[in-house]
């Protein structure tokens, strides 16, 4: 599949951990939902949760995919995920190297 950059979207999920995080990475690639994952460990949240301001070390998933595998993605990452209400956002990319977008969609066989 040659992906237009209009195709490909970026994933973003925080996780607890950086070892949740790659576990998490590791299986939406293994399972072709992404084509890549990117962990970043050592974050820092800050965010409102059941009323109160929280402060939590977390790592970052980057996982690029392309829009038609996007809502599969996205169920599957909400099943794995250790949190209740995960953060599991979908980014339009709105262009890039042509090359990487194809490689991209022909991973995850849009």
């Amino acid at each position: 599949m040659t992906a237009k950059p209009t195709d490909v979207v970026t994933v973003i999920m925080t996780a607890p951990n950086a070892e949740t995080a790659e576990e998490l990475g590791r299986t939406l690639v293994s399972e072709r939902l992404a084509a890549c994952a990117n962990v970043v460990p050592n974050i820092v949240s800050m965010y409102w949760w059941e009323g109160e301001l929280q402060r939590d070390d977390e790592a970052m998933v980057i996982l690029k995919t392309v829009r038609q595998r996007a809502e599969a993605l996205e169920a599957r990452a909400v099943e794995l995920h250790p949190y209740s209400v995960p953060e599991v956002l979908v980014l339009a990319v709105s262009g890039g190297h042509a090359p990487y977008l194809d490689w991209v969609g022909n991973e995850v066989g849009g």
